[in-house]
This record gives structure tokens, sequence and C-alpha cells, in this order.
């Protein structure tokens, strides 16, 4: 309500350093790469890194070739590494959500339903 005004205060927000911010995008890029191994070349797969009112937040998202856009989000708290596991685990559920994606919008057809 107040992120535009004098009385909202960013910078009690966390904040990354430079460094951080190069290893965060390196470790959303590990994620993109394995998700993107994961599924047909039909799907997009994308990463940012926005600043919020809460401080960095780090997402990744697939846009089916046909079905609604899936992403995860990723919230440092301090560490910005993700681990094997971590990102393993963040890289087949959003595959596995696109693919369901997909999956919904196509019903009982071949052929995608219009929404």
């Amino acid at each position: 309500m107040y992120g535009n005004s004098p009385f909202h205060d960013d910078s009690a927000a966390p904040q990354l350093t430079p460094e951080d911010r190069k290893l965060l995008r390196d470790e959303l890029s590990n994620v993109a790469a394995r998700t993107r191994e994961l599924l047909p070349e039909e799907f997009v797969v994308g990463s940012e890194i926005t600043h919020g009112s809460n401080g960095p937040r780090a997402t990744v998202a697939v846009q089916p070739p046909v079905g609604a856009v899936v992403s995860a989000d990723y919230t440092p708290d301090g560490a910005v590494d993700i681990s094997a596991d971590e990102c393993e685990d963040i890289a087949t559920g959003l595959a596995a959500s696109a693919a369901l994606q997909v999956k919904s919008a196509m019903g009982d057809s071949d052929t995608p339903v219009a929404k």
C-alpha cells in the first residue's frame, strides 16, 4: 500500500552485494538449464532476479506451448547458493507442473482447448 510513498522504508529489506547477485544469477541459470533438459524445446524457460519490499526474489518460470505459465520463487535468506539437490527439486517440480499445464489445456483431445 505504501510502496511508492515516503512512508515506505525499503532500506530495511535485505540487499544483495554484486558478488551475491552474480552467484544467484549463476545458480538460477543452473536451475533453468536443468529444467530445459527435462522438457521438449517447445517449452520456454527463463529466470530473473527482482527486488521487492521484502528484499531480493529469484524466479524461474516455464511457458508451456499451451496452458498457463508456471514458476518457482526463491527468496535468499543470507546464503544465495542453491544446492544440487535443491536445483534438481526445483527443476523437476517446474517441469512436472509445466507438463501438467499442457495436459490440462489439451483435455482429452489431441489439440489444445481455447480458454
